[in-house]
């Protein structure tokens, strides 16, 4: 027997809003409802203020749709949107500190990112990820880039997280990397249609509900641009430092200072810049061209006074790797291409920034 989407809004609504007083259909509170093969999936988007108040009612609309004929795994998120204050000018008393905090167990915290997109920032990603395993490393990757999650299929891993007390997230894991992204709660196919504020809330919870276990670094794989998301992370999690992806052509330049100023107006340090699609060899004449230019990002990089980490070459095995489900870092560890992103990781090791 198939489950409605009706059944499930029916139900709903009978679980009572404790503010409103209305159910928590009516109280509008009820978002991004998708059932997929019995699968259910929704997120109750509330005041972060009143998320104790709101945890039993979580929770029990969590029990109540499991125990309808024809579902199956339920997931039921608290997310949180918060009203404009209005300005306080002479507060009764001092305000609490909220600056960045360490997710609990991880060491530090490295984010990739990128001023646009399909300059490569989810290969480099993953890549950096595998390379620091293969060294030893205890590795985590938040894909954190929720419009277009790819971690999930460039490392290999399908399946839904597990969470034994409906709170705590349990991540997934291959080739010795922690992996949680949003793609891992929806089909590949299937679009994440939500507002800034569901956005961070959802971030939130990756970061801080995901149990990582010990790491030595957490790669934070960011979406292009400069938005809530890179916003929540600076503001929520204490980042160590970030890495910024860049073709070598003009239009992706512009784009990545645009980055790297963001970060510099978050504090976030900038541990360097990272050339992708350098140059290309072809694999039947051996002729090196250069697709997309050479040597802008290290002049960019020069200019900035910041390092230039890496210059991965452009090439088919790269992009085979990823989407097989091993990136080149493990699936061909000895090719000039995987040499590249082994280098990398080795120098942050030396470094001290992984």
């Amino acid at each position: 027997m198939s489950l409605s989407r009706e059944t499930v809004l029916e139900t709903l609504k009978t679980i009572k809003d404790p503010l409103s007083g209305s159910d928590i259909v009516a109280a509008g509170i009820v978002r991004a409802l998708n059932i997929e093969e019995g699968t259910v999936r929704f997120v109750l988007e509330i005041d972060p203020a009143k998320s104790d108040v709101y945890a039993p009612v979580r929770d029990e609309a969590d029990a109540k749709v499991a125990a309808l004929p024809g579902a199956g795994k339920v997931s039921a998120m608290l997310t949180a949107h918060s009203e404009k204050a209005p300005p306080d000018l002479k507060p009764k008393q001092a305000a609490q500190p909220q600056g960045p905090q360490k997710i609990p167990g991880v060491d530090r915290i490295i984010a990739v990112a990128s001023g646009k997109g399909g300059v490569g920032k989810s290969t480099v990603s993953a890549n950096i990820a595998c390379a620091l395993a293969a060294q030893g490393r205890r590795v985590g990757l938040l894909d954190a880039d929720v419009y277009g999650p790819s971690q999930p299929r460039m490392l290999g891993v399908s399946g839904r997280p597990a969470s034994p007390d409906g709170k705590t997230i349990l991540p997934m894991r291959n080739h010795g990397v922690t992996m949680m992204s949003i793609g891992l709660m929806t089909n590949e196919d299937q679009a994440v249609v939500w507002r800034g504020p569901m956005l961070m809330g959802a971030l939130q919870q990756m970061m801080m509900q995901v149990q990582w276990g010990a790491l030595d670094v957490l790669i934070v794989d960011l979406p292009p641009g400069t938005g809530d998301v890179q916003m929540t992370l600076a503001q929520k999690a204490h980042v160590d430092g970030a890495i910024v992806v860049s073709t070598p052509q003009d239009v992706a330049l512009i784009d990545a200072r645009k980055g790297i100023d963001m970060f510099q107006k978050l504090n976030v340090p900038i541990i360097g810049m990272v050339e992708n699609m350098s140059t290309h060899i072809c694999s039947n004449c051996g002729h090196e061209e250069h697709v997309f230019g050479h040597g802008g990002v290290a002049a960019e990089a020069d200019k900035l006074n910041v390092p230039l980490l890496a210059e991965i070459p452009l090439h088919l095995d790269v992009r085979v790797a990823a989407d097989g489900g091993a990136p080149i870092a493990v699936s061909k560890p000895d090719s000039a291409q995987a040499k590249a992103f082994h280098d990398l990781a080795a120098d942050l090791i030396a470094k001290g920034q992984a």
